[in-house]
């Protein structure tokens, strides 16, 4: 008997994103970024979701209670400790606390292990 709640979710040519982003269905997250929840709930437990940022869209300073992995598909964005472009991985380990800004917009793949702890207020 075949579980409704697994399905294999499959995207093809991530590196070529910007060409068929406009075909998910994007949510709002924070002040210009927009979130495409692959699973999990950003609440609780693991979770992996797409990240859109616009120009100037940034993600307000947060914790990280278990690691963090970024691939940047598209653009660039910048932290407190470095600035990250196409195709760079970043992985943030437990304990570390940053805010992100893209000046001129990406998309990343986001994994985290566990929720994000924000420590100033989320943007609406």
């Amino acid at each position: 008997m075949e579980n409704a709640a697994a399905r294999v979710l499959k995207l093809n040519d991530l590196f070529q994103i910007t060409g068929w982003q406009h075909q998910l269905p994007w949510q709002p997250f924070q002040t210009g970024v927009e979130i495409y929840r692959l699973y999990g709930d950003g609440k609780t437990g693991p979770t992996a979701a797409l990240l859109r940022f616009r120009p100037g869209g940034r993600v307000p300073l947060h914790e990280h209670t278990g690691y963090e992995h970024i691939f940047m598909l598209a653009g660039s964005q910048v932290d407190e400790n470095s600035r990250a472009e196409t195709g760079s991985l970043i992985i943030n380990p437990p304990g570390t606390s940053h805010s992100i800004l893209s000046e001129t917009g990406c998309i990343v793949l986001a994994i985290y292990e566990k929720p994000v702890k924000f420590l100033s207020p989320p943007n609406p």
